[in-house]
């Protein structure tokens, strides 16, 4: 499968001399076409920088880019802007409460001139009833609605720009357990469906396990860790992943039993 989204040493260093902090560390790695690409590590580890770099909100201090094979600038075009669009942790923070939420889905389509009036009106529409909202909602104001449904009218504002790489940058972490697992099966519904790409940056291992192919582990800023999901799950290579999963809160007897042996080996060696 092509890479949609490659980082060939990728660096951030924020600041000068002794001051200067590496944010970001020679990364390279591919995101596949279609896949779910988690990005993981505790707070500081550079999943963040990592995500506004690919998303230009920051430039790269090295390292290059590449979209479909493409190096990207550091001062990106509407076009650029266009191809990755974005999914911010919290909802109601991400939308403009002044908006409706009509007007916040249909916000990218203004701002990069895409169909006329009409054409945008019946969009908006679209993408509400693909992420399970009723299109009369567009009338209403993001306060108006539950932190899922929300969370949804962000989703659908990403997908209408036609975007086929999305950044998820702790989508579900504002949202409690019964309406976080529905939000996941609907990311997991539209990108089968869709042929959408994910980068999903999060901290929480217990989400990766349900929604990724791959998993990026960092820590300090360097990728130290990068497998398929399963074998990253059974037979983690580095330490600190081992602890990052040692970690998931346990919900079964089956889980509790994986972690504990996890631990034995880790002391073993």
């Amino acid at each position: 499968m092509s890479a949609i989204l490659s980082l060939k040493g990728l660096n951030k260093v924020f600041g000068r001399g002794r001051s200067a902090v590496h944010a970001v560390k020679d990364v390279s790695l591919d995101v596949a076409q279609g896949e779910c690409l988690a990005i993981v590590g505790e707070s500081g580890s550079g999943k963040t920088t990592l995500a506004n770099m690919i998303l230009g909100v920051i430039p790269a201090s090295s390292g290059s880019i590449e979209l479909n094979g493409v190096a990207l600038p550091h001062k990106r075009t509407l076009e650029h802007r266009r191809a990755i669009q974005l999914v911010q942790q919290n909802p109601l923070s991400s939308l403009n409460p002044k908006r409706s939420v009509g007007a916040s889905v249909r916000l990218g389509l203004d701002v990069y001139e895409i169909g006329d009036r009409a054409d945008r009106e019946g969009k908006v529409e679209a993408v509400l009833s693909d992420v399970g909202l009723d299109p009369e909602l567009r009338k209403r104001s993001p306060a108006a609605l539950s932190g899922g449904q929300r969370q949804r009218v962000a989703i659908a504002r990403a997908l209408a720009c036609d975007s086929r790489l999305i950044v998820l940058d702790e989508p579900t972490s504002a949202l409690d357990v019964l309406v976080q697992a529905r939000v996941l099966r609907l990311l997991d519904t539209l990108r089968r469906e869709k042929g959408l790409t994910y980068l999903f940056i999060t901290h929480d291992l217990s989400v990766v396990r349900n929604i990724a192919d791959r998993v990026a582990v960092f820590n300090a800023g360097s990728l130290v860790e990068f497998a398929d999901t399963e074998t990253l799950f059974n037979s983690p290579q580095q330490d600190y992943t081992r602890q990052l999963i040692s970690a998931v809160p346990v919900l079964s007897a089956e889980e509790l039993n994986f972690r504990s042996a996890l631990q034995s080996r880790e002391h073993k060696e």
